[in-house]
Parts: structure tokens; C-alpha cells; sequence
């Protein structure tokens, strides 16, 4: 699921719980505008939700030996990688054109009626539209649109769709259009469209009320409009469908005042909302302890780069992972004219940063192959749009790649670079950084970098040999290295491969 999609998921559980908890326990209340205010309030802040990320970290689990969480540096190798096909996007955007090809028909057909009636302007500036067709009348925005038989008939109907455009009720509409556009697929969104518009419609009614017009005889009134065709489905109507609704709420007594404070009860199950979306997270850092002394928790310092694997939230590339960047990489790298002539090829090893800001800093080349090969992969790699940061303990950190560019020219030719003397293996993170395996160039051997690294298992071609004699291997001659860890290791090794195993193979001859 891409990003987006994540988040329009995590707003729709927000505004279900919201508009769940209205329905459920407020909708039968006598506070209608405070109750309008607080579902346009809580809509807005269903959409802002979701954008607050909260890490909740446990204390680290300590674990004794510097191979007990691993997780080798993720393969950045430019190539083809199969995509799934965006079933779930391709849905999700088909729903949204419906819904707005549903919109932009009911606001033609408002404005063809709008525009086929004679225009009066009122005192107070409201433009009033009469049509000779006996229609529902309706407001939208600063317009009042009626029947002219209505208008000379029943006067009390003008004071009621005054009174939905006084109170603006065309704003909470066009809010909630776009929220249904946006969350086409949940429910609880058309039915608490719905409750809002009732809720408009009770405004109103209050409004005729308080001035003073016969709450029976303007009930009589409701009963004779009841039955008419529903034809703008987007403005405020005096002729609504739940009639027996709008008379049960003008026969109730006013919801006493202490029941205002029901809707702070919504606060704890939003807070519990916010942890299921932004789950505990429990850290499991490895530790030294010496034999007589209490152990210490070493936490990743975010101040400086970070491997990969250490990161909570992990870098994105265009809102996707890894690969996407490989592929932006493929489509902009062009293969320098000089070394096509000296039949140069093989792969440029790179480093570079993900800082906190997106931006990629810091790229220099690790292992070269030809000097234009080199410069043309920190060209393209340095002329990177912006990442999406990683994130730990909530906060964005900077984060260090390794990333292997490769230059292959057609036919399979060999280039001056590439003869088996020269070659070299993968660079290889073991155990969150703390280990790199490198092939030296010209065949000079194998060694390990970090700290404590004697305390792995090596194993060459299924025979366990020191950390001395990987310097006596040649890098040409080795076809893969594997690691090992935790219970796996131990299944496999026993007690020898507790602290983790890296298992060298060579090239077959």
C-alpha cells in the first residue's frame, strides 16, 4: 500500500470513530449548532490526525554478543524489479472520478434552474431566483431559489431558506462534498452527509420558530411539501425526506445543558486510535557487559548518519522503496563515449546520505571503475530529487547508503577493468553496520571491519577458518558471502555460531 493510501486508510478510521460516536450519542440532542460546529471541527482534524507521528519506544531489550539483531544493507543494484500491478490505486481513483462526475451533474443541474428563473434582490443582499415550474424550493451559497407560486403563497418558506443562508450552510456542504470525494468508500461518511443536512434542516426550522410563526400550522405546511421530487442534491431544501424527524425535534424539550459535555468523551477513543495507528515499538540493542559490571543500553545516536537497517521509518524514494531509486537511476544514467571506446565496464560502488531534510549529500565513490564511469555515477546520483527521511524515535535522522552502480556494455565485452585480477566483492554490512566485509583490489585479500570482530564464526567453503586468513583469500575467487544469526546460527553451528556466522563461498572452478 503506497503512502497515500496508508494515510487516506488511517483518516477513514478516524472519521468512522467520529462520526460514529455522533450518531450513536449525539444526533438526538438539541444542540444543533454546537453539534455542527464540532463534526466540521472533528472532520478537519480526522485529516490532520493521521500526519502526527507518534514513536512510542520501550526500553531496549539487552542482548549479550554484537550479532544478535541483524539485517544485512538492502540491495540498491539498478535493475528490473517486478511491480505489482496497483490494483488497490487504480480502484481507489476510479471511486473518486464517480464521485465527482456525480457532483458536477447536480451542480449543472442547479445552475440550469437557477439560470432560467427571474432575479430579485433582497434587503439583505440575497439574490432570489423565481421559476415558473412548481419545484422544491432550495438556497445555495447567497441564493434562494422557489417556485414563484410558493413565493406569493407561503411566505414562511422564504424565512426558512433565509435562515440556511444566514447560518452559511452552504460552507458545511462543500466541505463535506469533498470529504465524501476523498473517502468515497466509508459509510459512515454519506450518512453523517445526511445527519448534517437533517441538521441543517433543524437550524432552519428554530429559526422559522423563534419568529414567532405557529410551530402546528408550519408543521402543516412541512406535511402538504412533503411529497416532491428530490432533484438538487447538493443544497439546503425546505422540502426534506425526513420530515417526521424535523416534527419529532420541534415537539422534544431542549436536551439539557450538562449533556454538552457528552463529547469529550470522544477524547479517549481518539487517543487510542492514535496509538493503534502509531504502534509501541520495542528496541532490541545490542550490548558488551563485562563479567562483574552492570549492563548499559546503547541507543543509536541520531545526531549522526545511520545505517539502514538502525532507522524506525526508512528512507522512501518518490513513495516508494529502494527499487524505485535503482530505476530513476537506470533512466538517467547515460554510459560516457570514452569508456564505450576503451571497453570499460563493471560496477561503481557509492556512498551517499539521506539527510533530514530529503536531500542526498555527501556521495563519493567507495570503489571505482573508470574515472568517467565514476563521475557519471556521482553525477547522477548526486543530481537526486528529494527522499522522504527516515525517522527514529519520531524524529527524521540522517541515513547512509551503499550503492552499487553497474556498467555493462553490449554484447558482453570485456573491458580493461574487468579482468578477474581486478575484481572485487560486494561491500557487505553484517550486524546493523558494526561489521564490512571488502574484496582489497588486485586480489590483496578479504578483511573485517568493527569492532570485536573476531568473535563470529568464519566459515570458508563449509571449513572454519580465523579472521587471519581472510587476508590470504582472493577476492576474485569468491562467488558469495552469507550471514548468519541468532537461533538460525546456533541450529546450525551450536555454540560457535552464538555470536553469528559468515559463511564465504567460493567460485566453482
Amino acid at each position: 500500500m503506497t503512502p497515500f493510501l496508508l494515510y487516506i486508510a488511517r483518516s477513514s478510521l478516524y472519521l468512522a470513530l467520529f462520526y460514529a460516536f455522533f450518531l450513536l450519542v449525539m444526533r438526538r440532542t438539541t444542540f444543533f449548532r454546537l453539534n455542527r460546529v464540532l463534526l466540521l471541527a472533528g472532520t478537519l482534524a480526522s485529516f490532520l490526525l493521521p500526519l502526527l507521528r507518534i514513536r512510542t519506544v520501550l526500553l531496549p531489550s539487552l542482548a549479550a554478543g554484537p550479532l544478535t539483531e541483524t539485517a544485512s544493507e538492502p540491495s540498491l543494484t539498478p535493475g528490473p524489479s517486478a511491480t505489482p500491478f496497483p490494483y488497490l490505486e487504480i480502484l481507489y481513483w476510479a471511486g473518486c472520478l464517480a464521485v465527482l462526475g456525480w457532483t458536477l451533474a447536480a451542480v449543472v443541474r442547479m445552475y440550469r434552474t437557477i439560470r432560467k428563473g427571474s432575479v430579485t434582490r433582497l434587503e439583505d443582499g440575497t439574490k432570489l431566483v423565481l421559476t415558473e415550474a412548481r419545484i422544491p424550493s432550495f438556497s445555495w451559497g447567497k441564493t434562494i431559489v422557489m417556485s414563484r407560486n410558493d413565493a406569493e403563497k407561503d411566505e414562511v418558506i422564504l424565512l426558512h431558506e433565509k435562515a440556511h443562508v444566514q447560518k452559511k450552510h452552504t460552507l458545511d456542504i462543500l466541505l463535506f462534498t469533498a470529504v465524501t470525494l476523498v473517502h468515497w468508500f466509508n459509510p459512515l461518511v454519506w450518512i453523517t452527509l445526511s445527519e448534517l443536512k437533517l441538521l441543517h434542516e433543524y437550524e432552519a426550522d428554530d429559526a422559522v420558530l423563534n419568529h414567532g410563526i405557529d410551530a402546528t400550522q408550519y408543521q402543516l405546511l412541512l406535511v402538504r411539501k412533503a411529497v416532491g421530487e428530490k432533484r438538487f442534491s447538493l443544497a439546503n431544501g425546505f422540502q426534506h425526506a425526513k420530515l417526521k424527524n424535523r416534527i419529532d425535534m420541534m415537539l422534544s424539550h431542549p436536551t439539557a445543558g450538562w449533556r454538552r459535555l457528552s463529547w469529550l468523551a470522544i477524547l479517549p477513543f481518539l487517543a487510542g486510535t492514535m496509538f493503534l495507528c502509531n504502534p509501541v515499538r520495542a528496541k532490541v540493542v545490542p550490548v558488551e557487559t563485562a563479567p562483574d559490571q552492570p549492563a548499559s543500553v546503547a541507543l543509536p545516536d541520531t545526531t549522526k548518519s545511520l545505517p539502514f537497517n538502525l532507522v524506525d521509518v526508512k528512507p522512501t524514494f518518490n513513495g516508494g522503496d529502494a527499487n524505485e531509486f535503482s530505476k530513476w537511476v537506470n533512466e538517467n544514467l547515460r554510459y560516457p563515449k570514452t569508456a564505450k571506446d576503451a571497453k570499460a565496464q563493471g560496477r561503481v560502488v557509492l556512498q551517499f546520505s539521506v539527510y533530514p531534510d530529503g536531500k542526498v549529500q555527501d556521495v563519493k565513490v567507495l570503489r571505482g571503475v573508470h574515472p568517467d564511469l565514476d563521475a557519471e555515477a556521482l553525477r547522477v546520483v548526486s543530481s537526486s530529487p528529494d527522499w522522504t527521511p527516515g525517522y527514529v524515535n519520531g524524529k527524521p535522522v540522517m541515513v547512509t547508503y551503499i550503492f552499487p552502480v553497474i556498467f555493462k556494455l553490449k554484447g558482453g565485452e570485456s573491458g580493461p577493468n574487468t579482468s578477474k585480477k581486478d575484481q572485487t566483492v560486494d561491500v557487505v554490512n553484517i550486524t546493523d553496520g558494526i561489521y564490512t566485509i571488502e574484496g582489497l583490489p588486485q586480489g590483496e585479500g578479504v578483511f573485517l571491519v568493527g569492532p570485536d570482530s573476531g568473535s563470529a564464526l568464519f566459515i570458508l567453503d563449509g571449513k572454519e577458518i580465523t579472521k587471519a586468513q581472510l587476508k590470504e583469500i582472493n577476492p576474485a575467487t569468491l562467488e558469495s558471502i552469507q550471514i548468519l544469526k541468532d537461533e538460525k546460527a546456533v541450529e546450525r553451528y551450536g555454540e560457535k555460531g552464538r555470536n553469528g556466522v559468515v559463511i564465504i563461498t567460493s567460485m566453482k572452478q
